[in-house]
């Protein structure tokens, strides 16, 4: 039985990550919502970067899938502004290309990771927020240690779903599971199995040392109105058809009202480092 659960999981682990490797185009849609909405990543993630990296403020570092350069203004809120952007979305590249316009040494490339050409350029770190989940990752290990300097690092840091469990949010899954049952975050892996599944890739790849796992967690007061339009940033969500999408987050906006108008969310950013190995 046990046996069966784990092979159940290793399936539902694999399922997602085809549905992300599906959903890379859809955050290049709400471009402005994403920027609005998401929550910025914390200051001490960005601090433990560095201090395990060694980077120096004109270290050159490398970016994949900067989205509306929230990532981006974290590296910048320290002083690092050698940056190189890899974006594949048109919209997206475009929006953080205009707002670090300011500064010449951000350099914003609209392409693939997979097709950029670096014309031999290497880095001293690497990073990427809750993107590189969408590259094939015996590509994107591979192609990371080869644009790294010797002994360069890589910050790789995903969002990671926490459900809650409290009357509030047992109706809103309610909701999912009549409206878009695939959806329902109760059949989810656990977000213990999401980090470990994450740092067995990366120990797999076989190309990084000394890696080390950090988590970082606080808790969000949303209105209705709020929590609504950090769900429709979500790519799963895009992707539902429009007329279910509208409905699902209507009855969850009615909820929260119900319930007092401010729901509570709980992130989770887990962030993964690793030292090329040469």
């Amino acid at each position: 039985m046990v046996s069966l659960v784990n092979e159940m999981r290793k399936i539902m682990l694999a399922n997602l990550r085809w549905i992300f490797m599906e959903n890379k185009e859809t955050f290049n849609l709400v471009a402005i919502e994403y920027e609005r909405y998401r929550p910025v990543y914390p200051s001490e993630m960005f601090d433990d970067i560095f201090t395990y990296a060694k980077l120096d403020k004109q270290d050159s570092i490398l970016e994949v899938g900067c989205g509306t350069g929230q990532a981006t203004g974290g590296l910048v809120s320290k002083h690092y502004t050698n940056i190189t952007c890899i974006e594949l979305g048109s919209n997206l590249a475009q929006f953080t290309a205009d707002k670090f316009r300011s500064y010449p040494s951000i350099q914003v490339i609209n392409t693939s990771f997979e097709e950029w050409n670096e014309e031999g350029k290497l880095f001293k770190l690497m990073v990427s927020g809750t993107a590189f989940h969408f590259i094939d990752p015996e590509i994107g290990y591979r192609r990371a240690w080869e644009v790294l300097e010797d002994e360069g690092c890589i910050g790789f840091f995903w969002t990671v779903h926490v459900p809650g469990y409290d009357q509030l949010h047992r109706e809103i899954r309610a909701h999912y599971i009549a409206l878009a049952s695939h959806l329902d975050d109760s059949q989810y892996p656990s977000p213990d199995e999401v980090i470990q599944e994450r740092k067995e890739i990366t120990e797999r790849s076989g190309l990084f040392t000394d890696i080390k796992v950090k988590e970082y967690n606080w808790i969000q007061s949303c209105s209705s109105d709020e929590y609504v339009a950090l769900l429709n940033t979500n790519s799963k969500h895009q992707q539902l058809s429009e007329d279910v999408r509208s409905t699902l987050l209507e009855r969850i906006k009615r909820s929260i009202d119900h319930a007092g108008g401010t729901i509570d969310k709980h992130h989770k950013v887990a962030l993964f480092l690793g030292r090329k190995k040469v």
